[in-house]
């Protein structure tokens, strides 16, 4: 039987996981790193942690399979999005990667729009430049590290410099390169009128491939590295959101996904590219070939949780490891002591800015209406509240672009929390459901590798073959009106504070 391996190169970690022909997981594994912030707003990362956590979590996954290297027939990757990495000529890492979430490039944002011209950046790319993006990366290397930026040849997302580490060969697929800034959304290709505006050759950039088509073999030196097969192909992948979506089933009109992971993601799939009209969501390629997708992006949604635990939930950390227990479960379970609402305690989760509905580098997370009562358990509640409302920010946005929605599939963190997976659909007003193998990205890339092989005809087919349905969390009517109530209270507190977010961020750069 065939065997195929997906590989997620995260916010927090590097994950492999092996599954069958079938679709049946057989093996998982993950290796941490860390992410650095050398000042306030930025985020950084070592492309080499990620390369070896990728080779720990291959080589634990073969082992713990018994798979022999050569039944494995594919590989598939994916990764966090728009992280940029400078490889120089001999191909050496020039700087710690700029990821996803940083913030430092609001003024080359501003750049990139003006020289470019704001008809042709939504043209092109059918979105506005964010700060999150890779492009204001480039220029903001370009104008800030100009020894650095002089020697760069190459510039690469996380998972394709995972791509070239495993095969030698430099390549990336279209759902991934739609959030470079640089991406003809429409015509699926590199944009020439972009790559002229910022001066910056197209050789730097690899070549496009769509998801499930063959983009490289891994090579012999990779193979000895991770225990694969040397000339195993690995397939273009896709870029996290795209791929999780694969792995959730979210291949056609209709049916939507809510994904809490690091960050929060409200997606839906699209037979042909549409916008919100104030630029507020994302319309990228999809990883189904001759699809698109929309979606809604907020920067710290599982990010604010895992803030939480590192920052203020130590006791609950520690008592964890005593009982042998993952600490959210302490965390959510305290969490459950308090009714929705949180007794008005609410939480703006901008701890690294936003993107929608607000795409505000300054913004920055508050608690709003603390009191005496106030504890941990409030807090943490609060948190899971706060993360809701955010998401349906972009579900009510999505909703008033005239798209499809008659099914709501949970993912990631969020959909494994029973106490979350409620709130979510109290704040929603509509059943959550949820299915039997939750793996996200991994899993997508890794069905993505089996339609490369050709096990499956399509995307669509792989999909329909290997996902079910698992759980449904109804809304509770009561609990609905709560959040209705409160969530008009923390769609005002943005814009009130607006123009002090703004002014702690000019104090602070």
């Amino acid at each position: 039987m065939k065997h195929f391996i997906g590989i997620d190169v995260g916010t927090t970690g590097a994950k492999a996981l092996l599954i069958d022909e079938k679709g049946s997981l057989i093996a998982r594994s993950t290796y941490e790193y860390p992410l650095h912030t050398p000042r306030p707003g930025w985020a950084e990362q070592d492309p080499e942690d990620w390369w070896n956590a990728t080779v720990q979590a291959i080589r634990e996954v073969v082992q713990k399979s018994g798979v022999k290297p050569g039944d494995i027939a594919g590989l598939g990757l994916s990764g966090q999005m728009h992280g940029s990495v400078f490889l120089d000529a001999k191909n050496q890492v020039i700087r710690p990667a700029i990821l996803w979430c940083d913030q430092r490039t609001a003024d080359q944002c501003a750049w990139i729009t003006e020289r470019a011209g704001q008809e042709t950046v939504v043209g092109e790319t059918c979105n506005p430049v964010l700060t999150g993006f890779t492009a204001p990366k480039i220029v903001w290397l370009r104008q800030n590290e100009p020894d650095a930026y002089s020697r760069v040849r190459k510039v690469l997302l996380p998972k394709d410099y995972i791509r070239f580490r495993l095969t030698g060969e430099f390549a990336t697929e279209v759902s991934d390169a739609s959030g470079t800034s640089l991406l003809n959304i429409r015509e699926r290709r590199w944009s020439k009128k972009m790559l002229a505006a910022l001066e910056m050759p197209e050789e730097w950039l690899p070549q496009v491939f769509e998801s499930p088509v063959p983009s490289a073999r891994i090579s012999k030196e990779a193979g000895s590295l991770t225990g694969l097969a040397e000339g195993a192909p690995v397939v273009g992948g896709g870029g996290d959101q795209a791929a999780g979506a694969v792995g959730n089933g979210i291949v056609t009109s209709g049916v939507i996904s809510v994904t809490a992971g690091t960050s929060g993601v409200v997606f839906a799939s699209l037979d042909s590219p549409a916008m919100d009209e104030p630029l507020r969501t994302h319309t990228f390629c999809h990883a189904v070939p001759g699809k698109w997708h929309v979606m809604g992006v907020m920067l710290s949604a599982g990010g604010s949780l895992r803030w939480y635990r590192d920052a203020i939930a130590s006791e609950e950390v520690t008592l964890a490891k005593r009982r042998g227990v993952d600490p959210y479960e302490l965390i959510t379970a305290q969490a459950a002591t308090v009714e929705p609402g949180c007794e008005g305690l609410i939480f703006l989760p901008y701890l690294t800015g936003e993107r929608t509905p607000y795409p505000d580098p300054d913004a920055r997370g508050v608690f709003f209406g603390l009191n005496l009562r106030s504890g941990r358990a409030h807090m943490a509640r609060a948190i899971l509240e706060g993360v809701a409302y955010g998401l349906r920010d972009s579900l009510e946005i999505i909703k008033g672009m005239g798209v499809d929605i008659k099914q709501v599939r949970a993912s990631g963190g969020g959909a494994r929390s029973d106490l979350w997976r409620q709130i979510q659909a109290d704040v929603f007003n509509t059943e959550l459901v949820t299915i039997a193998v939750d793996e996200g990205p991994a899993f997508g890339v890794a069905l993505l590798a089996a339609v490369g092989a050709g096990v499956y005809d399509s995307v669509e087919a792989a999909c329909q073959q290997t996902i079910t349905l698992k759980d449904r969390t109804q809304p509770v009517p009561a609990n609905v009106a709560t959040y209705e109530h409160f969530y008009g209270i923390y769609r005002s507190l943005y814009p009130a504070l607006k123009p002090l977010f703004a002014d702690l961020g000019r104090a602070v750069r």
